[in-house]
């Protein structure tokens, strides 16, 4: 449930809200699965546990699903009505254990999708199976969605001069590396998909893990990420605020003041970085005690945050007169 405090701090910021229609409820789209890759993801050689889906919550709802032991990532594409030119790519998260996602979508694609954007869902593996490429085994799939949604760009509609991140959580961080290392070259080519650019146009990053460095990271994602007992070099090859290049994309975090599970310092780290680095970066810290917030109030109206995040992302390239060549 949403904390009361926080309710009310983002109900104080609906000032923001006004400048984004606010659709009721999604217009009529479709949605299809697609591989990341074509076989095997690369790197798997010693992977031998089963992939599992479980319901996050036992007896609960049958599409309130996560994914364990990922070995088939995929991407759900959301398709809207009336297309407006620009795509989405969602990330969510689980603390580098699970991925929570479901194949049947869920609010945030919908919304999206009912304002006219192109919306993706992805699902990723996670560090703590022995693939070959370690804790960066998230950044190769969030590389590889890029390049394959950008492959898409003609069929479904949209600019690839348009094309956004926004991640949640554990998978604000793979945003995160995303933004921060679009162009490392961390896997073979396997396709004319991967001769495009992995860098988003423009990110956000909701209530994310940032940092691995104490006292302020999560540990259980830096655990699942780096193992029981990383070294300093792993911690901090793996901070986010350590590694911000000068060219990347504009930023929006948000988070709010009392997260009891990823402290908002790591948001604060983040927004720290990025506004050194010269990156155009909005933080939002939203009063509350809570990890995470739903997109709608019991009433089933907006809160403002989505609407905040959306309206940075549009003033950064996924309006129609924004959009720049990715680099």
């Amino acid at each position: 449930m949403i904390d009361r405090r926080l309710f009310l701090s983002l109900s104080a910021a609906a000032g923001t809200a006004a400048l984004l229609p606010l659709a009721a409820k999604a217009e009529a789209s479709d949605l299809s699965i697609q591989d990341l890759w074509p076989g095997d993801a690369p790197g798997g050689e010693s992977i031998t546990t089963p992939e599992e889906v479980i319901l996050r919550h036992p007896g609960g709802d049958p599409n309130d699903t996560a994914f364990l032991h990922v070995r088939k990532p995929w991407l759900l594409l959301r398709r809207p009505a009336k297309p407006n030119g620009a795509a989405v790519l969602l990330i969510p998260g689980g603390g580098y254990v699970r991925v929570a996602v479901s194949k049947s979508g869920g609010d945030i694609d919908a919304w999206l999708a009912s304002l006219g954007y192109t919306v993706f869902t992805m699902d990723y593996r996670l560090p703590g199976d022995p693939w070959a490429a370690g804790p960066e085994v998230a950044l190769q799939d969030a590389q590889r969605a890029m390049r394959l949604i950008r492959s898409r760009s003609q069929e479904l509609g949209f600019d690839p001069a348009r094309v956004g991140v926004m991640g949640f959580s554990a998978g604000g961080h793979v945003a995160g590396l995303l933004a921060t290392r679009f162009d490392k070259a961390i896997y073979t080519p396997v396709d004319a998909a991967d001769t495009l650019s992995a860098k988003p146009t423009v990110a956000a990053m909701c209530y994310p893990v940032v940092t691995m460095m104490q006292p302020y990271a999560h540990q259980q994602s830096m655990h699942a990420a780096l193992g029981a007992n990383p070294t300093d070099e792993a911690r901090q090859a793996n901070s986010l605020e350590l590694h911000v290049p000068p060219d990347a994309p504009p930023v929006f975090v948000c988070a709010t003041t009392n997260d009891p599970v990823v402290p908002h310092q790591n948001a604060m780290l983040m927004f720290d970085a990025l506004n050194t680095a010269k990156i155009p970066t909005e933080l939002h810290l939203y009063e509350g005690a809570t990890h995470g917030f739903p997109l709608k109030d019991k009433q089933g109206e907006l809160l403002p945050w989505g609407p905040q995040a959306l309206h940075f992302m549009q003033k950064h390239g996924l309006d129609a007169n924004t959009g720049g060549t990715p680099s």
